[in-house]
């Protein structure tokens, strides 16, 4: 088995950072859904303003909303307005991973919206 890339959302920026919340990170739906995520799923976020890189889980937010706080322990690790690339990796068997292609989501960087 090998571990891959499966899903990225490539470059948008935290709306909010919510310390007083068990943990996660809450992400507009529309999102999820162009780069396959689901709730519940284990992402790794990367920070682009500051370097930081965690591990979380996906907490759906509101369809078309732009959406993306970090909650908890994490929210220390970021500031509203920095911008981040969300990604998920799958595991599968090394033929498999040869075949398979990753989605992923280039939103617009300014409302974390997709672009149509």
């Amino acid at each position: 088995m090998i571990e891959v890339l499966k899903s990225k959302i490539h470059r948008v920026r935290v709306t909010e950072a919510n310390l007083d919340y068990v943990g996660s990170i809450t992400i507009d739906r529309e999102l999820m859904d162009a780069a396959g995520i689901i709730p519940g799923e284990k992402v790794q976020v990367v920070d682009n303003n500051n370097g930081e890189r965690f591990e979380t889980y996906v907490i759906e937010g509101e369809p078309g909303s732009g959406c993306i706080c970090v909650n908890g322990a994490a929210a220390r690790r970021v500031m509203v307005g920095d911008v981040v690339i969300i990604i998920s990796y799958g595991l599968m068997d090394f033929e498999e991973a040869k075949r398979f292609r990753p989605s992923v989501v280039f939103p617009d960087t300014e409302t974390n919206r997709l672009i149509r």
